[in-house]
């Protein structure tokens, strides 16, 4: 019996068609001819076929499967059989075409030229479509994409051993097509180079060389690779060697390029000595390169580890051509609290440009994405702060290309023992480089003229880079005082304090000395300031924490920033060193606790009131739940409009987190619900799914302090949502089951009505249409009861969205156009391009392919005066296919090339690649195949 797998799933007994079931049935036997001879446990059976939506008896059905399977196979050299908690499928792999395509690709690669295109032809030629056509589950998905790009790369391979054998000519027609298709391409770009100059076209070779550049530079941003740069030059000198021994030209994986990030803070101003570790960093990226090269800079607190890593970083830029990354773990964070994993990995994938909706939920597929896109460049990763090797690990990148440099204040010894790294312990500055750095701040002749208050800074200071900074800065602010007054405030109070029992002590001694030279405004700014949560703080909420006037703040932190007691790491935005937060906090603690309570409310209410009035810019028609009014003395930002509604809640994203945590803490319950409320539309459009999660795991711990009847159903109906969009079915039914109850037992019909309609987008998710459909249209009917007419518009598009998906057309054209023409009434814009997006559906699925065409594409003008390029992509290949349907070829490619631009952007590979084998299998637009493509859930309420 022979099993195919690339096309759809078929069994073949003497040439013959076997059937092997439903589509269900054929995901198991899929995935056992895909792990042929190898045994797979029921467990992953069942989520490799079902994922995380098994049947009730999962395991009886898989038994079913399975015993009808081997009915199917009774009597051929295939046979099914049980091994403990596990099932194996033995049979010859060679009756598998999938694994006769990797033998044949394997054999092609040691074998001669005129071997291998064989070879490869007859691997290339068992494909008949798409792996596993039909069946859609994330396990087979996964190797459906492996596959895809196995297949391109033995194309790309046939491709180089055709132009070694000098079958150029037969080519070139193949080659410009392809190349046309896949502009971004570059060993595609570099074959159809070779093959033009090889056929006496040099100048066609060059003119496709600008063409390609120009692509790369308009799309991407990026130059040609070193390869293509090199064949460019070759062609264009006539060199000799492309006709004796033809190129084999390397580019990057089909998808397209990342960008460049530059994470790096600014160097730091006054860098002096460290020279041993200096060169030792340097000898380590030049020494042998079999791995990541990784190296720790270890030392106290003040020592001066981040200081010496970002000086060698920027020193050393050149070396690093494909970008930068920095994350501060804030391992040692007074709060106790450093940053999460996810977190960290989010914010490297962010940086290298994956689109926040895009980023996978499990952290493990996020780490996967992350170490696939810095594969194979030539970055730093700069790890600051780093509590342990348990923060550090999953940071790793796998590409030898890379170096990583962490800082800690730990050892990191299991890190140097399990990954090679390299330790760059540091010690206190011996005294000259000491001297050195308090003549770059303060220069040679204020030095020179009191060399003996000089040694007693020093000593103060112990060597210790935060010590002398600080020192430098109570210098510079006072030049007119001496030194030698300065080193006899610094002496006494180092007396106060009693001898020095280490580095911390002699950072405690100065600060101290430093604290009793603010004045009272100043030094009660420095202190509130090491209450606020979060790992910064911006001027506008500093001036709600103090409760001063913003000309006073302002003059208090460019105080506190001249004494080294902050850092101003971005405009108005400052940072606080850990050791001098918690020298804050404990001065902190010498205020009344009136006082810091009411410091601490004023900072939450800035927050909450500037993020509830910026979630009204981004949504309006949104149901409000406005809070109290802010505390006295509470002035929040007037935000006006979206784009600087969502670049306040990108800044401020990392303190909101923290200001939540805050006001549960302090047992405001009310706030800590609002904040989870008021950031809930950026979330979901930014796709911060783990944060909103967690923010709404928050909330109803605060909702049950509140009471039942304010907040708890509602709350239940939004942790529903956010388990929803994190992928988490189950619990988000469960959860929207029990705000339904609680909303029936009041009798509150709005809030049934809202719960109605989440449950209706949690049970499509679960392909559960026919009851999404009944959802949406008690939903529909409750608004249309309570006169909500904004809410019964989205409801409108919600019907006839599901509508159409059970085939009940006539239903879903009344609903879509009664909800458009509502939502337009209503000013709702973002609902409006939402609705004609679900008419053109429609019309699609109803032959009106005009009617279609026109819905779709105003549909994509509504997303981009939205700025909305997510659901954009999206409508972009769907009007592509309805171009394709009626064999408007030049339409559909271009439809489908500006979707696929726009889901490269997004790093939405999966859509792209779906997109891009439409493109390649252009033989469909001439049977006019309709292929379709998942549509955007409709809009949340």
């Amino acid at each position: 019996m022979e099993f195919r797998l690339l096309g759809g799933v078929e069994a073949h007994r003497s040439g013959q068609a076997v059937g092997v079931g439903h589509a269900r049935q054929q995901c198991v036997l899929a995935v056992l001819l895909v792990q042929a001879n190898t045994a797979v446990s029921i467990d992953e059976l069942i989520e490799r076929v079902w994922a995380d939506r098994p049947p009730h008896r999962s395991r009886e059905t898989l038994h079913s499967y399975l015993t009808r399977l081997r009915r199917i196979l009774a009597g051929s050299e295939a046979d099914i059989v049980r091994r403990g908690n596990s099932y194996q499928l033995r049979v010859a792999e060679s009756a598998i075409d999938l694994h006769r395509f990797h033998q044949l690709t394997r054999e092609a690669r040691i074998s001669p030229d005129n071997e291998a295109v064989v070879l490869l032809d007859t691997a290339l030629g068992l494909w008949r479509g798409e792996p596993f056509a039909g069946l859609d589950t994330p396990w087979l998905h996964g190797v459906r994409a492996t596959l895809i790009t196995q297949r391109h790369a033995a194309e790309l391979d046939h491709t180089d051993i055709e132009l070694r054998l000098g079958h150029h000519a037969n080519l070139l027609a193949g080659l410009s097509a392809q190349a046309e298709r896949s502009p971004l391409d570059e060993r595609l770009a570099g074959q159809l180079m070779l093959a033009l100059y090889r056929s006496g076209r040099q100048a066609d070779a060059l003119a496709h060389y600008r063409h390609a550049r120009a692509q790369l530079d308009a799309e991407l941003g990026v130059d040609p690779s070193t390869a293509l740069r090199d064949l460019h030059h070759q062609i264009l000198t006539n060199d000799p060697r492309l006709d004796r021994n033809p190129v084999r030209t390397t580019a990057p994986p089909p998808h397209s390029p990342v960008p460049v990030p530059r994470q790096l803070p600014p160097p730091p101003r006054s860098f002096t000595g460290r020279t041993a570790e200096l060169d030792r960093l340097t000898t380590r990226l030049d020494g042998p390169n079999p791995t990541v090269r990784i190296s720790v800079i270890a030392g106290t607190g003040g020592i001066g580890k981040t200081w010496l890593a970002l000086h060698w970083a920027h020193r050393n830029l050149d070396r690093f051509p494909d970008g930068q990354l920095f994350v501060n773990l804030r391992g040692f964070d007074p709060s106790g609290k450093p940053i999460s994993l996810q977190d960290a990995v989010r914010g490297f994938l962010e940086a290298l440009g994956v689109d926040a909706a895009a980023i996978p939920v499990a952290l493990d597929a996020q780490v996967g994405l992350y170490r696939s896109l810095v594969a194979d460049r030539r970055m730093l990763i700069l790890i600051d702060n780093a509590a342990n090797t348990s923060q550090v690990a999953p940071l790793l990148p796998g590409s030898p290309g890379c170096t990583v440099l962490v800082t800690s204040r730990d050892r990191l010894t299991s890190l140097i023992a399990a990954h090679d790294a390299y330790p760059v312990p540091l010690d206190v500055l011996p005294e000259a480089d000491a001297r050195d750095l308090l003549g770059t701040r303060l220069g040679a002749h204020r030095l020179a003229g009191e060399p003996e208050a000089v040694t007693d800074l020093l000593a103060s200071c112990a060597g210790l880079p935060l010590a002398l900074s600080i020192v430098a800065g109570r210098a510079q602010e006072h030049p007119e005082f001496p030194l030698t007054t300065l080193a006899t405030e610094l002496h006494d109070a180092t007396h106060r304090l009693g001898s020095a029992d280490g580095h911390t002590n002699s950072v405690r001694t100065i600060l101290s000395w430093s604290y009793t030279t603010l004045t009272p405004q100043h030094a009660t700014a420095f202190d509130l300031l090491g209450l606020a949560p979060g790992p910064d703080i911006s001027t506008t909420a500093a001036t709600n924490l103090t409760h001063q006037h913003p000309t006073t703040t302002h003059t208090a932190l460019r105080a506190l920033e001249r004494a080294s007691l902050i850092h101003q790491h971005t405009p108005n935005r400052y940072r606080m060193h850990d050791l001098i937060r918690l020298y804050a906090q404990e001065q902190a603690a010498e205020l009344s606790r009136e006082t810091q309570e009411a410091a601490l409310l004023r900072l939450v209410d800035f927050y909450l009131h500037t993020a509830y009035a910026a979630d009204k810019l981004l949504d309006p028609h949104r149901v409000d739940v406005e809070p109290e009014p802010p505390a006295p003395g509470c002035t929040p930002l007037a935000i006006s409009s979206i784009e600087d509604a969502m670049a306040w809640f990108d800044a401020e994203h990392d303190c909101l987190i923290a200001v939540q945590q805050l006001a549960a803490q302090q047992d405001w319950p009310r706030r800590a619900w609002q904040l989870a409320w008021s950031l809930n539309t950026f979330r979901r459009l930014r796709g911060h799914v783990r944060s909103n999660l967690t923010a709404w795991r928050t909330a109803i711990a605060a909702s049950r302090r509140i009471g039942e009847d304010d907040y708890s159903s509602l709350t239940h109906r939004l942790l529903g949502q956010a388990y929803n969009r994190a992928g988490r079915h189950t619990e988000a039914v469960q959860h929207l089951q029990r705000a339904l109850m609680l909303a029936q037992r009041a009798g509150d019909e709005f809030d049934q009505a809202l719960t109605h309609h989440a449950l209706g987008l949690a049970w499509e998710r679960q392909g559960e249409d026919e009851t999404a459909l009944a959802h949406a249209t008690v939903a529909l009917r409750l608004f249309t009861l309570l006169d909500r007419p904004a809410l019964r518009a989205r409801a409108l598009n919600s019907v006839g969205w599901f509508a159409t998906r059970t085939g009940r057309y006539e239903q879903a054209r009344d609903a879509c156009t009664r909800g458009l023409d509502l939502l337009r009434r209503n000013g709702d814009r973002v609902g409006e391009a939402d609705a004609l997006d679900s008419l053109g559906y429609l019309a699609h699925r109803t032959g009106r392919y005009a009617e279609a065409i026109d819905y779709f594409q105003q549909a994509i003008a509504g997303y981009q005066d939205l700025a909305n390029t997510h659901d954009e992509a999206g409508c972009l290949e769907r009007l592509g296919n309805v171009y394709a349907v009626i064999r408007a070829r030049k339409q559909a490619m271009a439809a489908w090339r500006a979707a696929i631009v726009l889901y490269q952007a997004h790093h939405r590979g999966t859509d792209s690649d779906r997109v891009q084998r439409q493109l390649n299998n252009s033989d469909r637009l001439d049977r006019g195949s309709s292929l379709r493509a998942r549509q955007p859930t409709p809009a949340s309420v």
